[in-house]
């Protein structure tokens, strides 16, 4: 069945400016979004369609409709789903570090906000839903990252998101949403000014005159994957088949790369733009992060026709760009 009305959590970060300025493409579309602000901002959807910030959502209206509230309230939920045909559920508490400092904070925001949503696509018949997951529910193995290995989370962080795939998969096998689990590697590109993952902290601190700090040697692996070809999974997983639903993929380019490997890369494109004089710096490795990582994606390469499509060097060639552009 053809989706028309689509539910964006977290709309206002990276990953969500970049769905919706893709989802947008087609103007049959309508897009509501739901965030607090925390770390989104409006202005991130600038230029892509006009924007309301709504108290009262109506799928007729043809801007982007941005509901301010919090994904713990499930009140806000039930009003933000009712209507939709499918939910991309990106809000969350991110990464290890948040969750390391406040489990509390991080299991309330990612374990009650995923099933507020859930809840609400229940009740309001919501067809499709695509839950941002991660690889952190692993936890500690040795790569490639398959599905089908047994989860044990390392970080909070990992166990929050491990829950959500568990609550996925119930709401599918018990109420027959059609739900998507994406794990997602480690997520670069334009549009990542406000995020902490590596790579745009790097080039902040590098435009900023500040000293890269590599937590560890630098030998620990992280699996990159340019914000373009993420998009383009989380579509793929909209207009999957039944084969998706209640699946989990594995969403990265495949690729191991090491701290070190990386910063061979991101160094020269910064300089290269004229960002001189950059200073890495090495201190302790930080509680709850794996040392390896990186994610066998054949599975979505078969059920849902994806494969990562750009290289490290040009995805943050086209980063840094972006990231001059600011200035």
């Amino acid at each position: 069945m053809e989706l028309r009305n689509f539910l964006v959590t977290g709309g206002c970060g990276f990953i969500g400016q970049g769905l919706i300025r893709a989802l947008a493409a087609d103007p049959a579309n309508r897009i509501r979004v739901v965030d607090n602000l925390c770390a989104g901002k409006p202005e991130a959807l600038d230029g892509i369609r006009p924007l309301h910030r709504v108290e009262e959502p109506d799928w007729a209206d043809p801007a982007i409709q941005l509901l301010v509230g919090d994904i713990a309230d499930a009140a806000l939920a039930v009003k933000a789903a009712s209507g939709a045909d499918a939910i991309i559920h990106l809000a969350a508490n991110t990464g290890v570090g948040p969750s390391v400092q406040d489990p509390r904070a991080d299991c309330m925001t990612n374990i009650i906000g995923t099933f507020n949503y859930l809840e609400a696509a229940r009740q309001g018949g919501v067809r499709r839903f695509v839950f941002a997951s991660s690889g952190a529910v692993v936890g500690e193995v040795t790569p490639p990252i398959v599905e089908t290995l047994p989860a044990c989370p390392v970080s909070p962080y990992g166990a929050s998101k491990l829950a959500g795939e568990g609550y996925c998969s119930a709401y599918w096998r018990t109420f027959g949403i059609a739900t998507t689990a994406l794990r997602f590697g480690n997520v670069y590109g334009p549009g990542s000014a406000h995020k902490e993952s590596v790579v745009a902290k790097f080039i902040r601190h590098a435009l900023a005159g500040e000293a890269l700090e590599v937590y560890g040697d630098g030998s620990q692996t992280r699996d990159f994957i340019f914000i373009d070809d993420l998009i383009e999974a989380i579509r793929l997983s909209l207009t999957a088949d039944s084969a998706a639903a209640g699946e989990v993929f594995q969403i990265a380019a495949g690729r191991e790369t090491t701290l070190a490997e990386m910063l061979d890369s991101l160094l020269p494109a910064l300089e290269s733009e004229g960002v001189a004089g950059i200073r890495v710096t090495y201190t302790q490795p930080r509680l709850g992060d794996v040392a390896r990582n990186c994610s066998d994606t054949s599975k979505a390469r078969d059920i849902l026709g994806w494969t990562a499509r750009h290289g490290l060097p040009e995805g943050l060639g086209r980063t840094v760009r972006w990231f001059l552009g600011r200035i």
